[in-house]
């Protein structure tokens, strides 16, 4: 992983959100905000290519900008870009940076159950990934609710409506020319109107 932006410090816990922040929504902050009450550093991580998601509108360097600027503005948030696209891959490749640390995924539901079923030929796979790391699930499209096998790796963030902003609907807002401001932080609002409009 590289850093475009780290928090300063040695932190003893981190949370690690990935995802393609096309763009970065208010959810995603709050999402990193919110964790920022169980961990030390929560880092924003892109991958430069997703197993089950296409990349479309802003390239990945503007992407990062955008979450660079969101950053500089948040005590406990860092940037970085991963190479490889699986969660456990990313998890990695920040855990590098934090040898020591507690580290965890910051995930939604939906992304929850995606890391727990996907299929990684190998059954034993996600016992293994939750020994290096914990999951920390806010709800969305409501609480997740862990089967009983994994509890013991899986924290809920007890907080927060995730459900009503996705970079999906930023998109599609822009481009229905609907108010879409409220949907962005606003430090990056410039950048937004920018590239997608």
């Amino acid at each position: 992983m590289r850093f475009l932006h780290k928090a300063p410090g040695l932190p003893k816990s981190i949370a690690v959100l990935a995802g393609a922040f096309n763009p970065p929504t208010t959810a995603h902050v709050a999402l990193a905000e919110s964790a920022l009450t169980i961990v030390d550093e929560v880092v924003l991580a892109i991958p430069r290519s997703f197993p089950h998601k296409q990349f479309e509108g802003a390239t990945l360097d503007q992407r990062l900008a955008m979450l660079k600027r969101i950053a500089e503005g948040h005590a406990g948030f860092s940037v970085g870009v991963a190479e490889g696209g699986l969660f456990a891959e990313i998890a990695r490749e920040a855990r590098v940076h934090y040898p020591g640390a507690e580290m965890f995924l910051l995930c939604g539901r939906d992304a929850a159950e995606r890391i727990l079923t996907w299929d990684y030929s190998d059954p034993e796979f996600v016992d293994k990934m939750l020994r290096e790391f914990g999951l920390l699930v806010a709800p969305r499209g409501g609480e997740y609710v862990p089967p009983e096998r994994f509890r013991h790796a899986i924290r809920s963030l007890s907080s927060g409506n995730y459900d009503d902003c996705s970079s999906t609907r930023l998109r599609e807002t822009i481009r229905e020319s609907e108010n879409w401001r409220e949907l962005v932080p606003e430090a990056i609002a410039g950048m937004v109107e920018k590239i997608y409009r």
